[in-house]
């Protein structure tokens, strides 16, 4: 059974083994960085539009969705966690053509993550209210975030699937199926949410309501796609929970688990610190410097998904050429990488100096001194953000060659080895600069431990290529 559609494969194979790896970067990242860039505008949207309530009133909303983002980081670190434990393991199988062991991970990897996504539903649920406290809510905003926060963990299985799901096709080398699923949900959600929000007067709950049933719709969609085209199939009977498995998923998805359970606890911090600093000068006030990071983190999410977008269409090159020995290959596609992400950042860092405020003014019914507070947060972030064409593509290269160590110290360097730290001292020293330095700091500290981890790997792929990667 594991063998439907062998041609079909094989033909997969040659292509992804043979054909010029700068124009299968560039195939491969195009679906991927619409993807990243749709599930981007599930924040960005709910952001938006209970912006749209205005007044202090619509303050409270955006507070509110900037609380529950830890929790939305958490669920997703848990599906790529499983998602990608899974795929770097599958695309080196498919690298050396073993299509049966493939096809049973990517069926256990789905079952892992919708038990993971349920027991976060079920513990959050019995929470709720405690658990918006604890990530920074306060008696002004403490009703709506609970309320969003209650739909968001309703979906957490179907959310890990998706992300699961998400990562499998993509690291076949099947992109486009991600898209649609991706898209779908997107769309659906945009759809939902001046209805739910405003017609129907649900506010942030409305929000939450609306990513809750795009989510649903959006894995669906997805599930569908792996009985397509030359995706591996995922049927349940396939399912094998064991040790050898656990271990395989544990050892590639642990990047991925600690870089997002970092970013999800860096936020958390970021929220409570913010909501001190601002409490401490009347004249910025908790609320609103919190919702200014709120709107900073969304504008800055959707840049960054194309740097991630990128890299996720390396992954798959780098996965079946490292597994098949073609070193020489992967060496070529990471600089490649490099150098496409550099342009894209060097174009953030232009724009994002020179129209920060312009660019905060895409929410026009937030307060305005929302508003002049995210635009300065905003150049601060960008002022760094060049790091990432060497971070981003070495983190990636690690990780999905197996290299778990090192992926898993660089991908909880920046927000969790040096950014919480940050975020906790320098606002003693330096106050509401101190915090809005944390981050361009953690950046810089960040690119100085990445260089000397990707230099041994490159060092690795310099030599010969061979039969068959180790």
């Amino acid at each position: 059974m594991a063998n439907e559609r062998p041609d079909l494969r094989q033909e997969k194979f040659i292509l992804m083994t043979t054909a010029p790896v700068q124009k299968l970067v560039l195939k491969l990242s195009l679906p991927t960085i619409a993807s990243m860039l749709v599930t981007a505008l599930y924040n960005v949207a709910d952001t938006y539009f209970v912006s749209s309530i205005g007044g202090y009133a619509g303050t409270c909303a955006i507070a509110a969705v900037s609380v529950a983002l830890p929790v939305m980081a958490l669920i997703q670190a848990l599906g790529f966690f499983v998602g990608q434990g899974a795929s770097n393991f599958i695309s080196r199988a498919l690298g050396r053509q073993d299509v049966d062991k493939a096809s049973e991970m990517a069926a256990t990897g789905l079952f892992l993550a919708l038990v993971l996504g349920l027991a976060v539903t079920v513990l959050g649920e019995l929470f709720t209210e405690p658990l918006a406290r604890f990530l920074g809510a306060d008696e002004e905003f403490i009703k709506p975030s609970a309320e969003y926060l209650r739909w968001i963990l309703a979906a957490a299985p179907m959310m890990t699937g998706s992300f699961c799901i998400n990562n499998q096709l993509r690291f076949q080398g099947n992109a486009f199926y991600a898209m649609i699923g991706v898209v779908s949900g997107a769309v659906l959600n945009v759809g939902l949410d001046p209805l739910l929000i405003h017609a129907l007067g649900m506010g942030a709950e409305g929000a939450a309501l609306a990513t809750a049933v795009s989510q649903t719709v959006g894995f669906c969609v997805l599930f569908s796609g792996t009985f397509r085209g030359d995706n591996l199939r995922i049927h349940f009977r396939r399912i094998r929970v064991c040790w050898e498995n656990l271990r395989i998923i544990a050892q590639g998805g642990l990047p991925s688990l600690l870089r997002q359970g970092c970013g999800s606890i860096a936020a958390m911090v970021l929220n409570r610190t913010a909501g001190q600093v601002g409490q401490a000068d009347p004249e910025i006030g908790r609320v609103a410097l919190i919702a200014a990071f709120g709107l900073v983190n969304k504008i800055m999410m959707m840049v960054n998904n194309v740097v991630i977008g990128l890299g996720q269409g390396y992954q798959p090159v780098c996965g079946f050429n490292y597994g098949a020995g073609q070193f020489s290959r992967v060496r070529k596609a990471f600089w490649f990488l490099v150098k496409t992400v550099a342009c894209w950042c060097l174009l953030v860092i232009v724009l994002g100096e020179l129209l920060a405020p312009r660019v905060v003014a895409f929410f026009p019914d937030a307060e305005e001194k929302v508003r002049e507070l995210a635009a300065v947060i905003l150049r601060f972030q960008c002022a760094t953000f060049f790091v990432n064409c060497w971070v981003v593509p070495s983190n990636m290269s690690q990780q999905t060659m197996g290299w778990t160590a090192s992926a898993s110290t660089l991908a909880m360097a920046r927000q969790g080895l040096f950014l919480v730290p940050l975020v906790l001292l320098l606002p003693r020293l330096f106050g509401l600069t101190g915090l809005e330095l944390a981050q361009p700091v953690s950046d810089s500290l960040t690119f100085c431990l990445a260089i000397p981890l990707q230099v041994r790997v490159l060092k690795h792929l310099s030599q010969p290529d061979r039969e068959l990667a180790r």
